[in-house]
């Protein structure tokens, strides 16, 4: 089954897995022409040379052959404090759901991409670069339609990221806390220097519902001053302090995992 196919059934097939319908998908595409889709791709590493191998397939050929097809910029980040290590995550903008689908079968087409990436591409099975690919597919916020590369109140370039994972007991409670940072809480993000990347409502993937968002900063010591600055925000406050937006209600988990740019990344 090719990933065209396989990404229709699984929309198709949404409802019963508690996804949205490919309509709904569709709609929304349709209701907000501009919103991107991100896919991000955990890779678990295995430890020795093959490290290096995957560092080279993605800053030579998998990155150059998305650019040559219009998707860009692509992020790559390597664990700095979290589980998993090594693992790389590998953030890739797509303009649409067909864009998407369509990626492996027009890189499979590339001779150029082929070519560069032959040691990954073709990596032996007693020998494999990675032990196992994880993918998800997350919808842009309205509050947040596109990706966007960092661009620091100190004029420094990012050198930490943080992943952020919220979950929810329920698709509605989901849609509450999407609603949250539509309605104010990205703007205050931003006021308080904690730049963001990306946020992305989760359509395919693990711990469903989620939604889930990247924030870039200098170091840990910005990390800190600029989240302090946010708990103590009166406008915070307030917007938190509403009933139907209580974490209580809303949320049941939020996971973080600190990331460093790996040097072919383009954010």
């Amino acid at each position: 089954m090719n990933r065209r196919h396989f990404l229709t059934a699984a929309l198709a097939s949404a409802s019963v897995a508690g996804l949205p319908s490919i309509s709904r998908a569709a709609e929304a595409a349709a209701a907000s022409p501009t919103r991107e889709f991100f896919e991000l791709r955990q890779y678990h590493l295995r430890r020795g040379p093959m490290q290096r191998v995957f560092e080279d397939y993605v800053r030579n050929a998998a990155i150059p052959a998305m650019n040559r097809l219009g998707i860009e910029p692509v992020g790559v980040f390597n664990i700095a404090t979290g589980l998993d290590s090594p693992s790389a995550y590998v953030l890739i903008p797509y303009k649409s759901l067909d864009q998407f689908a369509t990626v492996s079968e027009r890189l499979g087409a590339d001779e150029e991409y082929r070519k560069a990436g032959a040691a990954f591409i073709n990596a032996p099975a007693d020998n494999p670069v990675y032990a196992r690919m994880e993918s998800s597919l997350f919808a842009a916020f309205a509050g947040m339609p596109k990706l966007e590369v960092p661009k620091l109140a100190s004029g420094a370039k990012a050198k930490l990221f943080e992943l952020r994972i919220y979950e929810s007991h329920s698709k509605q409670a989901n849609k509450k806390k999407i609603e949250m940072f539509n309605q104010g809480e990205i703007a205050i993000f931003r006021r308080n220097g904690l730049t963001p990347v990306f946020f992305g409502e989760a359509r395919i993937g693990s711990r469903l519902p989620n939604l889930t968002y990247l924030l870039a900063f200098e170091d840990m010591a910005a990390h800190d001053k600029n989240w302090s600055a946010f708990g103590a925000d009166p406008e915070w406050k307030a917007l938190s302090g509403k009933p139907e937006y209580a974490d209580a209600a809303i949320l049941t988990n939020i996971s973080n995992v600190f990331l460093r740019p790996t040097a072919g990344s383009q954010i």
